[in-house]
């Protein structure tokens, strides 16, 4: 272990937003996750894909009715009558599930009723809704014409058998499960979870269940981005609070590079107490940026040191995997989630085994005017409200980017470029969802 104190960082440019973000994005392209899992199906919610999933069979496996009513001849009804209604034998009815004894084949002036998802009889091509019939013992009037194809899918035409339903590097959602056990797949391989190391900084945090003095916080840094690594793919590791005193926090830092990534919350602005970077210097640390155009979280620090803080080789600097990605958050609270959603998560998503999602902005009207300084691309909670297409959006009211009760409030952000002062009501602007 360094114990001589390394001079601080050379510091690098305060970048633009865009041009962070970015930066972040090209590391994150060159990591990999660090393993595989087998899992049953349902403990595989929420985690990366590590391996193909094929169909085991044709998707449907036969030609399937979309809809109630009958299953007939569309060139019937063309030749039976040139003026509907036309009048079909109905010869017999088939359910989901039905056996193969139990369909017909149908002959030209024959139709069968049929249920949603039943197998559409040999002989039919099409299906009629039952609203459009008027059943009469065993006969049935048709009211209206049907294409070939009509309310049938086709066997194999959502899938055909070994055809890959779902790719290596896809989060599994419901959507997916359902996907996986219509293939058979009880259970299904996974890329394990990255460990994120969490350390929270500052004399001034106790912990949650330490009554705090009137000059003291608790630690909501720890826990709320605990609750982001979870929702991202990743195990949080909870580390002690680090004090403002070097050597405790070099030991904290040390374990936290142990990890596949690490965050720290608090420490990285300019005060004479804020000993992150500093301490950083002295595991050879390699800072990307220091500081992002943005509020909240302009001191946003995101760097790289060698794993477990050892010292590496001039072969092994350049190797990605000697490395652990760390990331140095503002310990405001606000800017704390603000920038682990900004910048943290994509390092995340890619170490847990897929490709970083790129940020999209929606756009919602503004609802009340917003008044702001010029110079910083800004993230400010916000409120959506109205119905379905008359969606509206608000600032929430907030008292800076230590108020962690408006961001439990809000469930967007409203992002404010740096070249605007004045937003009128009615206007367009970009939502960044939460």
């Amino acid at each position: 272990m360094i114990s001589v104190m390394a001079a601080m960082p050379e510091p690098t440019p305060i970048l633009s937003f865009e041009e962070a973000r970015h930066l972040v994005e090209e590391h994150a392209a060159h990591l990999h996750p660090r393993g595989k899992e087998l899992v049953e199906l349902l403990e595989a919610v929420g985690q990366i894909l590590a391996e193909p999933v094929l169909a085991d069979r044709n998707f449907p496996p036969f030609p399937r009715a979309m809809r109630d009513g009958y299953a007939l001849r569309a060139a019937d009804l063309s030749q039976l009558t040139a003026q509907l209604p036309a009048t079909l034998d109905v010869i017999g009815e088939i359910k989901a599930g039905a056996g193969k004894d139990a369909i017909p084949v149908l002959q030209s002036g024959q139709s069968a009723a049929i249920m949603t998802g039943a197998p559409a009889p040999p002989g039919a091509d099409a299906v009629v809704m039952v609203e459009h019939t008027s059943r009469q013992g065993d006969r049935v009037q048709i009211m209206k014409a049907v294409a070939a194809g009509d309310n049938i899918v086709p066997a194999g035409s959502e899938a055909k058998r070994g055809e890959r339903l779902l790719s290596p590097g896809l989060r599994l959602d419901y959507a997916a499960i359902a996907v996986a056990a219509s293939a058979g797949r009880s259970r299904l391989l996974v890329y394990r979870r990255p460990q994120v190391a969490i350390l929270a900084t500052g004399d001034e945090i106790v912990d949650i269940d330490v009554p705090p003095t009137a000059s003291q916080i608790r630690n909501s840094n720890s826990y709320s981005l605990a609750a982001q690594v979870q929702a991202a793919g990743g195990e949080p590791v909870l580390l002690p609070i680090a004090p403002d005193e070097p050597a405790r926090l070099r030991e904290l830092i040390a374990d936290g590079l142990e990890s596949d990534l690490l965050l720290l919350a608090g420490g990285v602005s300019m005060g004479k107490y804020d000993l992150v970077e500093q301490v950083l210097a002295e595991f050879q640390a390699e800072f990307l940026f220091t500081g992002v155009q943005i509020q909240p979280g302009k001191p946003a620090v995101f760097g790289r040191a060698p794993c477990g803080g050892g010292r590496l080789s001039r072969e092994e600097v350049a190797s990605p995997a000697s490395h652990v990605y760390f990331f140095g958050l503002p310990g405001n609270p606000v800017s704390t989630m603000v920038t682990f959603e900004l910048f943290a998560r994509p390092m995340l998503e890619a170490l847990a085994g897929m490709t970083p999602h790129k940020l999209i902005f929606l756009n919602a009207r503004l609802k009340s005017e917003i008044k702001t300084k010029l110079g910083l691309k800004r993230f400010l909670p916000a409120i959506l409200s109205g119905e379905f297409e008359q969606t509206e959006v608000e600032l929430a009211r907030w008292q800076g980017s230590g108020d962690v009760a408006a961001m439990a409030r809000a469930d967007c952000y409203i992002v404010i470029p740096p070249d605007r002062e004045r937003i009128a009501p009615g206007e367009w602007v970009p939502v960044l969802m939460r």
